[in-house]
């Protein structure tokens, strides 16, 4: 059937009426908010903002993940139009989502930054809605964690990443995307016996006590199976899902600035975050994205699937607690 041409109408972002609802505009125009949800601050009754965090002053090797929000803004428009694959529920329909923009900062001061940043999750926090962040380097996730420790105390981590980011590192004042889940332990912000990380195929002698399912024990079981055993783990307690973009093979994201051989394929990830449903999700990010380092376009396409799929995760979760306050 065709559609009329009021569908093709551009800049839902900014002209939609209401939060819900599915946007047919084509995929090289229009404002790029994330999955064309609509811009605002206004977060009254929303269930789930998505926020950019432009920030890669912390990385060890390549810089660029600043371009990180933007990149999968874009690639986001390449999704279906449709009701997310594998999943019975559709939160561009369901649910009231929102892209609040990004967090504005001073690059030159980054020694303030950490502190922004966490005030900036509180403020969508203490509105009521969720956060869904895209980074970014990965060390914005230690200031995000701290503002959701505030709010649900300490947190059980589920982490997909090619690196353990637990070198040690007593210096709170480093700005560091591979130490901060070693201070994030150290601070008490995550509980190391019910956190686990996913895709792990570089050496840390360090032991934080944290729970590890490496990237050659992934490859040899079904997503399935991995997914059970992150259940098992984190039981019924709170979760921040952290999903660093290279977990995944740099065959499939080789836009990243720390890429590692033998990681997850984007079929592995994507069946186990659809068979992680029903974790007690409270908050999630996507980051590493370098897309400089990716003509192609396939990893900030990667990272925009990544964040639809915790999207689906935190609205599958929330739609069961809504059910349950029913009965």
């Amino acid at each position: 059937m065709a559609l009329k041409d009021s569908a093709f109408d551009v800049d839902n972002a900014i002209t939609r009426k209401g939060k819900r609802g599915m946007s047919y505009e084509n995929a090289f125009g229009g404002i790029l908010s994330f999955m064309r949800r609509n811009y605002t601050k206004d977060l009254t009754d929303v269930d789930l903002a998505v926020t950019g965090i432009p920030f890669d002053q912390a990385v060890t090797n390549r810089p660029g993940s600043r371009f990180g929000p933007r990149a999968i803004r874009e690639a986001s428009t390449l999704q279906p139009c449709d009701a997310p694959y594998g999943w019975d529920i559709n939160p561009l329909m369901d649910f009231d989502v929102v892209d609040y923009g990004d967090l504005a900062f001073d690059y030159a001061n980054v020694a303030a930054f950490p502190e922004k940043l966490t005030n900036h999750i509180s403020e969508i926090l203490g509105q009521g809605s969720g956060v869904l962040s895209l980074g970014g380097d990965h060390y914005i996730t230690f200031p995000i964690l701290r503002a959701f420790v505030e709010k649900f105390g300490p947190i059980a981590l589920v982490h997909f990443d090619a690196h353990s980011d637990t070198w040690p590192d007593d210096d709170v004042s480093r700005i560091d995307h591979g130490t901060m889940f070693y201070k994030a332990v150290k601070e008490g912000l995550i509980i190391p016996n019910k956190s686990v990380q996913i895709g792990i195929r570089t050496h840390n002698d360090f032991d934080a006590g944290v729970h590890v399912i490496d990237a050659p024990q992934v490859h040899e079981q079904t997503p399935k199976i991995t997914a059970s055993q992150v259940k098992e783990i984190v039981g019924d307690h709170p979760v921040y899902l952290t999903f660093d973009i290279d977990c995944l093979d740099p065959a499939f994201a080789p836009g990243t600035g720390t890429p590692v051989w033998g990681g997850l394929s984007s079929a592995q990830a994507a069946g186990i975050l659809r068979d992680i449903r029903g974790i007690n999700l409270v908050g999630a990010d996507v980051v590493e994205v370098s897309p400089q380092f990716d003509a192609s376009g396939a990893t900030a396409i990667a990272g925009a699937h990544a964040a639809m799929e915790l999207m689906c995760l935190y609205c599958w979760n929330l739609r069961s607690k809504r059910n349950d306050s029913k009965i």
